[in-house]
């Protein structure tokens, strides 16, 4: 094969018969292409600040659209999005069921205007570890005394884990579903608990007319602690550890909020030695968390380690994936006597004080 560089950049005529060599698969092993967690440490780390992100998402486009090559478990994810509208493959009437008992108003049966919708994302309508943490965000703003609903069976999937796969056409098709319904409600301002849905309706639905106020649960609950609308017990002393998202910290900046949630809680905060900016990711990113890991050590494991290496033995999150991938870890290692796992909400929802009622 002659070298492929200088006929790619243009620097050398194509001799007569030649083709450009294509870059997935032929250049790029497609290992390489789907091993890809999408965490953005390769762009941060880069001195050339090269994006490689998008063209690793645009090879991986080619290999879904036009050569339907992909790994086998996305086939399973994609059809159930198609679908169902989430990756689990769940109905879309049981799209409220986590809220069963709290009495959370639906938006199209709301009367008059609610501050926030809360989006409840895919994980926090199925997972059941997710389904705890939807339940712990709405029980803080109905304790703070925040107006929101939820928009229940009209919700599906925003399309990221589509996106990061390669899908496109899958994703504008659930992106433009869900643009339609929420400016047909007249939506104003988000909430959501998952990074990845925070990170696709604040950065990419502009993109398809659909423009909000985006928050993620922590900086709202950091927000609402701040303002002494919510009052928290100490709770047992106890020491923390906190991961940082990749969705929500190298994408979006947000590091301070949940670390200013955990220390209005009363614990210490153990900083593993990757932290912030150089935060290490869970592996679920990229769509990674509908896909096998088979290459080298599992990078769940990895984070998991440095987790027990900072001594603490709570390890919190601010993300549903991140969440299942360190749990995973933790049973894997061996830790599951020793260590768990705990979103932010979930820890500010069982130290709340509650109100004085009249």
């Amino acid at each position: 094969m002659m070298p492929s560089l200088p006929y790619l950049l243009g620097r050398k005529p194509l001799p007569d018969g030649a083709a450009l060599p294509v870059l997935p698969t032929e250049t790029i092993a497609d290992d390489v292409l789907w091993s890809c967690t999408t965490c953005r440490a390769c762009e941060q780390a880069c001195p050339l600040f090269i994006e490689f992100i998008d063209r690793i998402v645009g090879m991986r486009r080619k290999l879904v659209l036009e050569d339907s090559a992909f790994p086998s478990e996305l086939t399973a994810a994609f059809r159930n999005l198609e679908k169902a509208g989430n990756p689990w493959g769940q109905p879309a009437a049981a799209r409220a069921a986590w809220a069963e008992g709290l009495d959370v108003p639906v938006l199209s049966e709301s009367a008059g205007d609610v501050e926030y919708l809360l989006w409840v994302g895919c994980a926090g309508a199925y997972d059941d570890r997710g389904k705890k943490v939807a339940r712990a965000t709405a029980t803080i703003l109905r304790e703070a005394g925040v107006s929101f609903a939820i928009l229940g069976p009209e919700e599906t999937c925003t399309g990221d884990p589509a996106r990061r796969t390669g899908n496109e056409y899958l994703y504008q098709m659930l992106a433009q579903q869900n643009v339609e319904t929420l400016n047909g409600h007249g939506v104003k301002k988000i909430v959501t608990q998952c990074p990845h849905c925070f990170n696709t309706l604040l950065n990419e639905y502009p993109q398809l007319g659909g423009r909000y106020e985006v928050v993620h649960h922590s900086a709202l609950i950091a927000r609402l602690i701040a303002e002494g609308r919510i009052a928290l017990g100490a709770g047992a002393a106890s020491d923390v550890t906190f991961h940082d998202s990749c969705y929500l910290g190298r994408h979006n900046g947000v590091y301070d909020a949940p670390r200013e949630i955990l220390s209005s809680a009363g614990l210490r905060i153990l900083e593993m030695p990757r932290n912030r900016e150089n935060g290490f990711c869970c592996g679920a990113g990229g769509g990674r968390m509908w896909m096998e890991e088979h290459l080298g050590t599992k990078v769940n494991k990895s984070r998991v380690d440095e987790a027990a290496a900072a001594g603490a033995p709570l390890v919190a999150s601010a993300c549903p994936f991140c969440a299942t991938m360190l749990s995973d870890g933790i049973n894997e290692t061996g830790r599951a006597d020793s260590m768990k796992v705990e979103d932010v909400a979930q820890i500010v929802a069982s130290r709340l004080i509650p109100r004085a009622r009249g």
